[in-house]
């Protein structure tokens, strides 16, 4: 997902070009499109006439609901060899019809589009609340300091886990734990603010994709 930052920069290089984007998978092809921006909540996107929302059990969210994005229709079968993923995601409700529900979670708006909060795999718990590392990542990344950012849980023996922001600073820069806090408690709830900070590179995949599995052991080195 491209940071608010990263879409101002882009707008500024090229005058008269376009932003937007779309949510998929691999499983549910293009699910929605992306219909406005809101800097604060991120982009907001229009879902197809064969996708929803839905909650734990099957049903479609209306307005404030928060649940996992899923397709029906024209979805594959199965994932080859692998009867109990294909389980857990091509589930079928209590109507009989066949979803796909890759894992990524979204809130649907009062416009009945919606903002996407991120994968549930890489959710943090905390306190008992939900911290989707997307959002933390989006607002560390408005930082002037901030390079490049990473957002995982590790484990606490209070909270379970606390948010823990892994931070490639900006070349001379050294940006503290205390500056990125109080930078993320202007636009972030409070529990959702990062409890402990890694300063240095950070790693990623071969398609650019932040390297979570990395992220969260180092994280628990702390």
């Amino acid at each position: 997902m491209l940071s608010a930052d990263v879409r101002s920069d882009l707008r500024a290089a090229f005058p008269g070009v376009l932003v937007t984007g779309g949510v998929g998978a691999s499983e549910i092809g293009t699910a929605a499109f992306e219909v406005g921006h809101e800097e604060t909540d991120g982009p907001r996107f229009k879902l197809a006439h064969d996708t929803a929302v839905l909650d734990e059990d099957l049903e479609p969210l209306g307005p404030g609901g928060v649940g996992r994005v899923a397709r029906r229709g024209a979805i594959p079968l199965r994932y080859h060899g692998d009867p109990s993923g294909t389980g857990e995601r091509f589930p079928v409700d209590r109507h009989g019809t066949r979803w796909v529900v890759p894992g990524d979670w979204a809130r649907v708006e009062d416009d009945g589009t919606f903002v996407l909060l991120g994968r549930g795999s890489q959710c943090v718990n905390t306190g008992g609340e939900k911290v989707f590392p997307d959002e933390v990542e989006n607002v560390l990344a408005g930082h002037p300091d901030v390079e490049d950012v990473i957002v995982v849980g590790a484990p606490d023996p209070t909270w379970q886990e606390r948010v823990v922001a892994l931070v490639a600073p900006r070349a001379g820069t050294a940006p503290s734990l205390d500056e990125l806090q109080a930078h993320c408690r202007a636009h972030l709830a409070g529990y959702k603010v990062p409890r402990a900070l890694v300063l240095g590179p950070l790693r990623r995949t071969e398609v650019g994709k932040p390297d979570y599995r990395w992220a969260t052991q180092r994280a628990r080195e702390l």
